[in-house]
């Protein structure tokens, strides 16, 4: 589903170039959960950034289900991030005005999914993060573990082939962040393809398989 052969990827800063991504080779099967571990400014969000079709190697393949995407236009890229790849952020990127029920059917909306099947999509994936109850409440009427469940039925809603979850409980209290861990954990048993991003070994942990980043490369081993 995922592969990634010798991406290379660098910024400049001024007069610096800064290389970010070293030769990185990464394959993530159909319906495996994968976690990538490192520190902060290891690399680890530029290369879920590429894996996610945010950003663009400098070298390299990308090939996503079998197709080349390091090549596609912006337009392309943005197809598919919207057919593809669902996101969960650290930070929840709710709309504070909207309900937890209009946060979730918003991107239903800007692809024209009918309103039936926005509705039935919607009410269904709040259920499954067990916020059916809390539909009508605003964020600011959530607890931080509750805003990060309407951004992950949000992403549910879409219906992905691929969750791409960057430090996803980065911002919540331990007992939160469990309970988001055991709603991705039961999204990769009923068959969804997860990357996770994070610096918490703890977290790691709970994927399927591990990879380490470190200084822009990766390793199957801890002291990449």
């Amino acid at each position: 589903m995922i592969r990634l052969k010798n991406i290379c990827k660098s910024y400049q800063l001024g007069e610096v170039k800064v290389e970010v991504l070293k030769n990185v080779n990464l394959h993530v099967k159909p319906h495996e959960f994968v976690s990538i571990l490192g520190p902060s400014g290891s690399g680890k969000s530029t290369l879920m950034n590429i894996i996610g079709c945010l950003d663009v190697p400098d070298s390299g393949d990308y090939i996503l289900d079998g197709n080349y995407v390091d090549d596609c236009t912006d337009n392309e890229l943005s197809d598919i991030r919207g057919k593809k790849i669902g996101f969960i952020f650290q930070q929840f990127n709710l709309l504070s005005d909207l309900t937890a029920y209009e946060n979730v059917e918003m991107p239903l909306l800007y692809r024209k999914i009918p309103k039936s099947e926005r509705r039935e999509r919607t009410l269904k994936t709040l259920e499954q993060v067990g916020l059916k109850d809390r539909m009508d409440h605003k964020p600011s009427q959530l607890s931080g573990g509750q805003q990060q469940r309407v951004a992950i039925a949000r992403v549910l809603a879409a219906e992905p082939s691929i969750i791409l979850a960057d430090e996803p409980t980065g911002n919540l209290d331990s007992t939160s962040g469990n309970e988001i861990m055991e709603i991705i954990k039961g999204l990769w048993r009923q068959g969804n393809t997860i990357v996770l991003i994070t610096h918490d070994i703890n977290v790691a942990n709970q994927a399927q398989r591990k990879v380490y980043v470190r200084d822009g490369r990766l390793s199957s081993k801890g002291e990449a």
